[in-house]
């Protein structure tokens, strides 16, 4: 039996390329969030606000079927120094990007019969300050430190689910569109992320898409925290 793929934030970019990848493959996909432009019969999609801890808690996974959970939506927040920007602004970031994950694992691990596989979409950010990003950087690393300590206690408790915690790279998504739009006396860093793009430097949601797939349904051979360009399909 195919596992039943769910995925927060399937509307555009990396989450909507491993959608279609996973129905393409076979599977039962689930997308989360609140739009989509998917079109399967094998598609399904519940409305959430991932900023809402009452839509988050509302959702309901079968215990009873093999599946992998991929929280994949995210937040950036406004590309502003943390003391210029709204406190509201940072919130929600951590709602999105912390919160939400670590409620939707709760509610995926919890009670279940069936070996279980979360991903988790982390962040370079996550290893490094990046002035602008001050909630972004720290909901990364956050999420990077609970997926080690859940699979720690997993382990203890003897139970078979992976937890994974990975790094995508850059990509070239609308995210990305939005940070090259940046103003620098806002974001020190965007000369860095326009000649990523005048480079050619930036990688398409559909190869890391396909890694993340690949790492979803052989589990067993990574670490917790890892980055896509770890992931090597052929090995």
């Amino acid at each position: 039996m195919k596992e039943v793929i769910y995925i927060t934030g399937v509307s555009k970019g990396l989450g909507k390329s491993l959608a279609e990848q996973f129905l393409h493959n076979g599977h039962q996909v689930v997308g989360i969030g609140r739009s989509h432009a998917i079109e399967h019969e094998r598609f399904e999609f519940i409305y959430c606000d991932l900023r809402s801890q009452e839509d988050v808690k509302s959702i309901r996974f079968d215990a009873d079927k093999p599946a992998i959970l991929v929280n994949n939506a995210g937040l950036i927040g406004p590309l502003d120094r943390f003391l210029d920007a709204p406190i509201e602004s940072s919130t929600d970031v951590i709602e999105v990007n912390l919160i939400a994950v670590m409620n939707l694992c709760y509610s995926f691990l919890h009670n279940v019969t069936e070996k279980r596989t979360v991903i988790n979409i982390s962040s370079g950010a996550a290893t490094r300050s990046i002035p602008g990003w001050a909630a972004y950087c720290a909901s990364k690393a956050a999420v990077d430190r609970f997926s080690e300590t859940v699979q720690n206690e997993i382990n203890e408790n003897g139970q078979a689910h992976r937890i994974f915690s990975v790094s995508p790279g850059v990509i070239d998504t609308p995210m990305q569109e939005a940070i090259r739009g940046a103003q620098k006396n806002q974001f020190s860093s965007v000369e860095t992320f326009r000649l990523l793009q005048e480079n050619n430097e930036l990688q398409s949601p559909e190869d890391v898409a396909q890694k993340l797939m690949y790492l979803a349904l052989n589990p067993e051979k990574y670490d917790v925290v890892l980055a896509v360009r770890d992931i090597q399909m052929n090995a």
